[in-house]
């Protein structure tokens, strides 16, 4: 895994993976109840949260909770999201091999990995030095190769890195941020959670022919945005 130079050293409290606790049967419910009980119908999709080791992701003190139909600590003031959640968001993104993705907000690397899974190209960004590291650490322990991670402010996207054929936001502004659906190749699609705390809707931003159609998806609960270095 391609890992930027702030990244890259381990930080004291990640956790060492446990590869001999599988959790394939909890996963294996999740995937029938949550996701596919819910309607989430892309096999890919289903494929890679069956495949993934989500507790892997989540500090010990709350790995009981990995498989749970909810969002979970993970440190920092942050959350992994709800199995549904990803599933829905990854799902709506419409991700085909060789894509290239941002994702702003890396947090633990879940999602990150579902789409790289997914055989994207996954550049992630995320201001909190210690959960980036963590991060890098997870993935670089599950063999997932194909992500980029960057340490930074990522309210403005990856103008670096930019276009993408996909930009998908894990945590929410109050507004779209004005510079990142300008991110998006023609024929690209953003998933981003809006709103104020309480008062959130998932988007579906879609670029055709240089115009931006938005879609609301449904109603949210993310933590906000941050700009502040923590």
């Amino acid at each position: 895994m391609k890992v930027n130079t702030a990244t890259a050293t381990r930080p004291r409290r990640c956790h060492p993976l446990r590869p001999e606790m599988d959790h394939a049967s909890e996963r294996a419910q999740m995937v029938h109840v949550q996701l596919r009980g819910r309607g989430i119908r892309d096999e890919a999709v289903l494929g890679a949260l069956a495949h993934l080791p989500r507790h892997q992701f989540i500090p010990p003190e709350n790995r009981d909770l990995a498989y749970r139909d909810g969002p979970v600590g993970i440190g920092a003031g942050q959350t992994i999201s709800q199995p549904y959640v990803v599933a829905l968001m990854t799902e709506a993104l419409d991700i085909e091999p060789g894509l290239k993705v941002l994702e702003v907000g890396t947090g633990c690397g879940y999602q990150a990995a579902v789409l790289a899974v997914l055989e994207a190209r996954v550049h992630s960004i995320e201001i909190r030095p210690r959960l980036s590291a963590c991060a890098a650490t997870t993935l670089s322990g599950l063999g997932i190769e194909n992500v980029t991670l960057h340490h930074g402010d990522g309210y403005d996207g990856l103008s670096a890195e930019a276009p993408f054929d996909r930009i998908i936001v894990t945590a929410a502004p109050e507004r779209i941020p004005s510079e990142l659906p300008e991110q998006l190749k023609d024929g690209g699609r953003m998933l981003i959670p809006v709103g104020p705390r309480r008062r959130q809707k998932l988007l579906l931003v879609q670029r055709e022919g240089g115009q931006f159609r938005t879609t609301e998806l449904l109603d949210v609960l993310f933590v906000p945005l941050t700009r502040d270095a923590i």
